[in-house]
């Protein structure tokens, strides 16, 4: 009953993160008009899936820091009632937000449901030193970085790009148009016959799409950028993968059923399937409400969050991709000066309240699970 219920948990929380993270590292290609939402989605399952399954290989630190030593008493640390709480009490939280369409970290659903029952048990056993090192500097730190690289790097992309006489262009906008035309009638009355038609128009960019103009080494410099930015998405999502797979992994180890590797794979299962279905709310968010994009500014985003992730991986540093992510656009929208303050305040509240609230639903469902399973 425990490993099968651990298995469930674990599953139940790699959907949510799914359905609230996946789509953070293509966000900027569907802002930005480069991909639309479904081309964006499908890339992004693929890459995640992809870096859930490097995880195995390299990411092995992780799934021992989020398995509460160092945190919790070891009276209860190893307990499938425990265990299930923080599963099921990360879940809960994360697809609260997810169905809010909040972009919040599951790293801190994860810390404030292993905090929660540790003190309804009186089993918390904190090193401070340790908490400090491992998870608090690295949360607040990374997304400070991020927005500080985001911006200063548009800015000396954008630099490069005039020096280089790199410039915008119009654009011709084909698609089908409506056409009302009259009937001639031998009547009085006036008819009206509506009708579809392949229509072009040269429009300005303000309300077609934003695109740049020249070539690069006899390359069409959008093409370029296009390919760079599909590219630095796909980095986000792998390393997304990377970094959250070991943190939910390391639940379902606990349940002594699975092995690494088929843990592995199931958490990336269950992510992509989140993905697939419900990661339409914060996709819109992100790549829509932060504030506008371009392609040069989307790619900028992307590159960032990923060389910040993967570096945070390679040393075992449990950042949020989500805060990363987040803040280099909330870095982009700052440099061009329209960012939507209101909906980067709701955000960071959004990221605030996380910890406590998964604390809470942790608090709570621990007695019941302890007295289910038979653990203390």
């Amino acid at each position: 009953m425990s490993a099968i219920l651990l298995i469930l948990g674990g599953a139940c929380l790699a959907y949510a993160n799914g359905a609230n993270d996946n789509f953070k590292g293509v966000a900027t290609l569907f802002g930005s008009g480069t991909s639309d939402y479904r081309r964006a989605l499908q890339w992004a399952t693929m890459t995640t899936l992809a870096g859930s399954l490097a995880s195995i290989l390299v990411a092995q630190k992780l799934i021992t820091i989020f398995s509460g030593k160092g945190l919790v008493s070891e009276q209860i640390v190893g307990s499938p009632a425990f265990l299930s709480t923080v599963a099921l009490a990360t879940a809960a939280t994360i697809l609260a937000a997810t169905r809010l369409g909040f972009p919040v970290s599951t790293t801190h659903g994860l810390l404030g449901a292993l905090l929660g029952p540790a003190v309804v048990a009186g089993a918390l056993d904190v090193d401070w030193a340790y908490f400090g090192a491992k998870f608090v500097l690295p949360l607040l730190a990374s997304p400070i970085i991020a927005v500080a690289l985001s911006f200063t790097l548009y800015a000396i992309l954008r630099s490069a790009r005039e020096r280089l006489g790199i410039d915008k262009e119009m654009c011709v906008c084909v698609g089908d148009r409506e056409y009302v035309q009259p009937i001639s009638r031998d009547t009085d009355v006036l008819s009206l016959r509506r009708s579809m038609a392949l229509g072009a128009s040269v429009e300005t960019l303000d309300s077609c799409e934003e695109r740049y103009k020249g070539r690069v080494l006899g390359v069409n410099v959008q093409k370029v950028l296009d390919v760079c930015h599909y590219i630095s998405a796909g980095v986000v999502c792998f390393a997304r993968g990377l970094n959250d797979t070991p943190k939910i992994t390391a639940i379902i180890l606990a349940a002594g059923v699975l092995g690494a590797q088929m843990s592995g794979i199931w958490v990336g299962l269950g992510m992509a399937l989140g993905g697939i279905i419900g990661a339409r709310r914060i996709g819109e968010v992100m790549g829509k409400r932060i504030t506008p994009m371009n392609h040069g500014q989307g790619f900028t985003a992307n590159l960032v969050t990923g060389l910040l992730v993967i570096l945070a991986s390679l040393f075992a540093l449990p950042v949020s991709t989500t805060h990363v992510s987040c803040a280099t656009i909330f870095g982009i929208g700052a440099q061009t000066r329209q960012v939507d303050r209101s909906v980067v305040a709701t955000i960071v509240l959004a990221w605030v309240v996380t910890l406590p609230v998964a604390m809470v639903f942790g608090a709570l469902l621990f007695p019941w699970m302890s007295e289910m399973l038979g653990a203390t």
